[in-house]
Parts: structure tokens; C-alpha cells; sequence
């Protein structure tokens, strides 16, 4: 039978919920007031940095203190009509059922351009919407907008504070152009509730939000997500190691954390198997932090050879180099060093691997941002 001390206390590739989350504290207590102030807000973060797992605690948070919060990922909303279903039901589960009867809740959806289809699943209970995608488009944005206006109009007539998280927020482009106008238009009337914009595709969101041009110019406070200072992340190993019977060196917690340079996710990966070639009621040292790493690149080994085989070459020798120096690979200099194609081509070749979120940029300066990443390059790409 399990028990907490065999149960490994570290997480990765699922929200770091509970024990399993660390820091963040000053991050979260800013959040909760801002959302809390009826402030908009939009987060930058790098995929796999804990944006989903700080606002699952964040929301946590504000719930506590009796606001409405409804949350839509989307990443899961490829079209318009499957946006206004996960609108409606979010709005249905986490703003109208706190404050209404079951029998009055359906009611808000009255006088909505599309009438929708609502189906109860017969072992929870819960209720799904669907629109009928045929209509034309008009209807549908008709639809959209008035299921925008419900937060706003819910959290006046009952004075309570609402919050509407929309994660992966760059994705709108992609699902209707016109979105973005549609969505500004509705939330600068709103100032009741608190809209918070995750995303972690840097560039599509600095253009969202900074491009003079665009509908949401300046329209939020901006908060980047960066890695976790040592101290902190080095006080929670150590104390997970303790609550299950193990001990970890300080030299094997600074080892872990020059590796991950304190990144969330590789940090609570490495740890897993750290925690794991440790026996029961032994210590963790710099060592075996050694061995977990190579445990750790076996485990991404598939994973890593298909972004590989993915890459052209151009972008095989950009990571190479990326891998060795993070720097400026657009400079003259540094495309010298590393043997590396024309400025174009580089340029090219930064921008896919920017887009598919295995290279950061900021200010001319790329490194790879997938972690483990540059380590399994220089040790494969012989």
C-alpha cells in the first residue's frame, strides 16, 4: 500500500497542484488583487513555466474570497461555435450556478442569437451547450458577444466580483480574425470584472497587446512569468525530500538548480528522478544528480528525436549552436563561430523554431527554451 513516504513527491508534465507547488507567492498575491481590483491582466509565460498551475492556485484563492471565476482554454476552441460552447458552460457551471437555483439558471440564456442545444451527461449530471455551426457567421458572433456581456451583467446586478481567465489567448487570431475587436468592444464596458490573458507564445502575444494597431493596445497590465529564484525552489526540494524520509546535500540542490536554472518544469523532473534513485532514508548528492539527468534524457529521448527529425537543416545547426552559446545568432560574429548559414536564413530558421516554442528570443538574445533540450543536442548530434 502506498504511503506519503513512497509516493514520489515531485510532479511534471500535470498541474503542480497542492504540496506539489512551490513559490509563487508573490506572483499569486498579486494576481488575486489585481483580479480582486477588477484589474485586466495579461500574463506572458514560456510553455512549461506553471502559468495553468499558478492560476489553478490563484483561482483557488479568489473563490475563497467569494469571487466568480470561469476559466476557458483556447487552445481547446479551434472555431467561433466550439468558443461559445465552452463560454456558455463555463458560464452555466462556475458564474450562474453559484448564484442562482438550478431551475433559474438557464434563464440568463435567454435572447441569445442562436438557441442552444443543451444535453445533460447522465452520470455527473453536468450540462454541455452546442450551437449549431451552420448558421451564418453573423448569428454566431451575435451569439459570442452576448455570451461575452453574461460575466459583466451577472456581476453587477449581484455585486460580485468576476473573473474570466482566457488561457492560451494568442489562439484567438487563429480562430476568427475579427475576434479580438469583437472581445475589446465587450470587456472595455466591463469594469467589474477582471479578464486575465494567459499565453505562452511570447511574440503573438506582444503583438496582441503592444502593437498600437491592434484592439487590445495597452489595454492590460503585463506580468511576465520568469524561473523561480534558488532559494525558495531550493528550500522545497529539500523539503519534499524530508516529508518523505529522504535527505538531499545542499551541493546536490545547487547541482539541480544550475542545471534547470530554476525552470519549474525541468526542475520537478529532474527531482522525480533524483527522489527516485535515492533508497528510502538515504541522501540525495551532487552524484547522483548526474545520473538523474541522464535517466532524464533517456526518458525525452523519443520526444527529442522527433523534434529532431521535424527540424530542417538550417534549423539543426541553429540549435546546435544555441546549444553551445546562447547569444545573438543573427550577429556576424556569432553565425562565424558556429559555421551558421546567412543572416536570412537564420532569421528563417529562428523564427519556426521560435514559433514552435523551442527558442526563446528577447531583445536579438535566442537560447532554447525546451528543457533538457540543448544537453540532448550536444550529446546526439554527433
Amino acid at each position: 500500500m502506498a504511503t506519503a513516504s513512497t509516493i514520489n513527491p515531485f510532479r511534471y508534465g500535470a498541474l503542480a497542484l497542492d504540496d506539489a507547488f512551490t513559490d509563487r507567492e508573490r506572483e499569486t498575491a498579486e494576481l488575486e488583487a489585481d483580479a480582486l481590483n477588477g484589474q485586466d491582466v495579461v500574463l506572458f509565460a514560456p510553455r512549461r513555466y506553471g502559468k495553468s498551475s499558478l492560476m489553478w492556485r490563484v483561482s483557488q484563492e479568489l473563490v475563497a474570497q467569494g469571487a466568480l471565476v470561469a476559466h476557458v482554454n483556447l487552445m481547446t476552441t479551434p472555431t467561433a461555435t466550439q468558443l461559445a460552447e465552452k463560454l456558455a458552460r463555463t458560464i452555466h457551471e462556475d458564474i450562474a450556478s453559484p448564484l442562482f437555483r438550478a431551475k433559474e439558471r438557464l434563464r440568463i440564456f435567454q435572447g441569445l442569437r442562436i438557441a442552444p442545444t443543451i444535453t445533460v451527461d447522465p452520470e455527473d449530471g453536468s450540462l454541455s451547450f452546442g450551437f449549431d455551426a451552420g448558421r451564418r457567421k453573423e448569428d454566431i458572433n451575435a451569439t459570442l458577444e452576448r455570451l461575452l456581456e453574461l460575466p459583466g451583467q451577472l456581476a453587477g446586478e449581484r455585486k460580485r466580483p468576476v473573473v474570466l481567465i482566457l488561457d492560451e489567448f494568442q489562439e484567438i487570431v487563429d480562430i476568427d480574425a475579427n475576434l479580438p475587436r469583437l472581445m475589446r468592444s465587450v470587456f472595455q464596458q466591463q469594469p467589474e470584472v477582471a479578464h486575465l490573458y494567459l499565453g505562452s507564445k511570447r511574440h503573438m502575444m506582444e503583438h496582441i497587446f503592444s502593437n498600437e494597431n491592434e484592439p487590445f493596445w495597452r489595454s492590460a497590465k503585463e506580468i511576465e512569468l520568469g524561473a523561480i529564484d534558488p532559494q525558495p525552489f531550493g528550500q522545497y526540494i529539500e523539503r519534499q525530500f524530508e516529508r518523505t524520509g529522504k535527505t538531499i546535500t545542499s551541493a546536490a540542490i545547487a547541482a539541480v538548480l544550475e542545471t534547470t536554472h530554476g525552470h519549474p518544469y525541468a526542475t520537478q523532473e529532474l527531482c522525480y528522478f533524483l527522489w527516485q534513485e535515492t533508497p528510502a532514508g538515504a541522501t540525495a548528492t551532487d552524484t547522483q544528480v548526474a545520473e538523474a539527468v541522464t535517466n532524464v534524457l533517456n526518458s525525452e529521448h523519443a520526444h527529442f528525436s522527433l523534434v529532431w527529425e521535424d527540424a530542417s537543416a538550417h534549423q539543426r545547426l541553429l540549435l546546435r549552436a544555441l546549444a553551445e552559446e546562447p547569444g545573438h545568432p543573427l550577429a556576424a560574429d556569432y553565425r562565424r563561430r558556429h559555421a551558421l548559414p546567412g543572416g536570412s536564413s537564420v532569421q528563417r530558421a529562428l523564427g519556426a523554431l521560435e514559433k514552435a516554442e523551442l527558442v526563446g528570443r528577447q531583445r536579438g538574445e535566442a537560447w532554447i527554451s525546451e528543457p533538457f533540450l540543448g544537453q540532448w543536442v550536444l550529446e546526439n548530434d554527433a
